[in-house]
């Protein structure tokens, strides 16, 4: 049997995981429903065991937030995978040091931006020195897989060979059935990991800025994370405190309920790989504002189709009135949202991603057909 080990900072279950966590889960289980041996290191939290097996697939949990790293490599070497998938999610594992089985790359989008906000104008730098230019050495033999064509561009422009990238997009779970009908009155959601670079202050500015004209709106937050204190400050500091409601963490079904009887989806982010909850407000028919700059979105969102892409906070808030104001066109983008994202399952997305698992294995027959240099997720 196949071992894979993949290195990831964040497993779904930790406190602040996200769409790039739930993608890796979705990956991992179903390479380990095809045969695969599959391990999962990523840092101890208090929301999970150390070591357990869900799905299939054995996580370990080592360490925390930067020792995390180091158990990556201990692992590695103790371990001895056939093949390991590191996750570069900004910072790299650098595993390729450690080990001469194959390595694929995993990346959802690179973090130039983030780097600067989280760790300052100093440390920001040496963070970007590390994912743009020396993870492209240590790497510089890897296969790189990515969420899309975007983060494939700025790999290509980072010196990383576009023969060595795979775009395998995000897949959808079928969305649960809910009770809630759209809402009679004007409501706005976000759906964010609530941390300074999803940048929801956007949504709440678009509250601020469209009030007196929509005395109803309301905007609904979902979401948890250390940002929660700032936003419903910047609420109360434009006078919109009683229109914004911050949910925090809530469960999957009472998340789908929220979308469904929402008018828009605000998507502010400064960067996307991709945007899971673009495409799961979609099922429900419900359009999407975003910024085109951000990355991935501008693939998830189909521009004047299923949502509107934005090139600065004035016509972020523009394209949110059209869709408030004009139902003929919200409706129209929610129907194409639907059928948009009707073309995402994450079967596909699992095919593919086991195709470049199979291209980078040694081939065991001799006779045996070459694997696939290449994959690209079915749709």
């Amino acid at each position: 049997m196949t071992r894979l080990l993949v290195t990831a900072w964040r497993d779904t279950l930790h406190p602040d995981s996200g769409g790039s966590e739930r993608y890796v889960e979705r990956i991992a289980m179903g390479l380990a429903e095809r045969g695969y041996e599959v391990s999962v290191l990523c840092p101890k939290h208090p929301n999970a065991r150390t070591d357990e097996t869900i799905d299939g697939v054995r996580y370990l949990r080592r360490g925390g937030v930067f020792s995390v790293y180091v158990w990556a490599a201990l692992t590695v070497l103790t371990m001895r995978p056939d093949v390991v998938i590191d996750v570069q999610n900004g910072m790299p594992f650098l595993t390729r040091l450690v080990t001469r089985c194959p390595v694929i790359v995993l990346v959802h989008h690179l973090h130039r931006l983030q780097w600067s906000s989280y760790f300052g104008p100093v440390f920001g730098r040496i963070g970007w020195w590390l994912e743009s230019w020396l993870a492209p050495r240590v790497y510089r033999k890897c296969r790189y897989v990515t969420v899309s064509e975007h983060t494939r561009t700025e790999l290509v422009e980072l010196g990383i060979d576009d023969e060595r990238i795979v775009v395998v997009p995000n897949g959808l779970d079928p969305a649960p059935v809910t009770i809630t009908r759209r809402d009679p009155e004007p409501v706005l959601v976000a759906v964010s990991r609530l941390v300074p670079h999803k940048q929801l202050e956007h949504a709440i500015e678009a509250v601020a800025r469209l009030a007196e004209r929509w005395p109803t709106l309301r905007l609904e937050i979902l979401g948890r994370g250390p940002w929660q204190d700032p936003l419903l400050a910047y609420a109360a500091e434009r006078g919109v405190a009683d229109r914004v409601t911050v949910h925090g963490w809530v469960d999957e079904q009472r998340k789908h309920e929220i979308l469904a009887r929402s008018w828009v989806h605000l998507c502010p982010s400064v960067k996307e790989g991709w945007g899971i909850v673009v495409m799961e407000a979609g099922a429900h028919g419900v359009p999407t504002v975003a910024y085109r700059a951000a990355g991935g979105v501008g693939e998830s969102v189909l521009d004047r189709r299923t949502g509107m892409l934005a090139d600065d906070l004035n016509e972020f808030v523009a394209a949110t009135e059209l869709l408030l104001c004009c139902e003929r066109l919200r409706t129209a983008m929610g129907v194409e949202s639907r059928e948009h994202v009707a073309t995402f399952e994450w079967k596909h997305s699992v095919d593919s991603f086991d195709e470049v698992v199979r291209a980078v294995l040694p081939q065991r027959d001799p006779d045996a057909e070459p694997a696939p240099r290449t994959a690209t997720a079915q749709r």
